[in-house]
């Protein structure tokens, strides 16, 4: 199979497109909550926040972490669990806990 050469321009173009659609699918998804993002995944919406942040301050540009949290959770941080997070179950931390200490 002959391999696409891909401009760096086209590369980060649909990178970042890939970015959007994750985003877009995580804020339609608000039932998957972010300590089985975090069992099942490793990372959840909050450290595509940081990743966000960590991105802005390489370019010399501050980001706070609310605004990080807004860009990916599509509202106040504060907002989304109010409206989204529920409590954690003991199944849910025990998996957590089982799963952070793979990392």
């Amino acid at each position: 199979m002959a391999m696409v050469t891909i401009s760096n321009d086209e590369q980060r173009d649909l990178e970042s497109e890939v970015l959007q659609r994750l985003i877009r699918h995580l804020r339609e998804r608000s039932e998957v909550q972010n300590i089985d993002l975090m069992t099942l995944a490793g990372f959840c919406r909050n450290c595509l926040a940081n990743w966000y942040q960590d991105a802005a301050k390489a370019r010399g540009r501050d980001v706070s972490r609310d605004e990080a949290r807004a860009f990916v959770y599509g509202m106040p941080y504060e907002e989304w669990k109010s409206k989204h997070q529920q409590e954690a179950t003991d199944s849910q931390k025990l998996s957590f806990e089982k799963a952070r200490k793979g990392h």
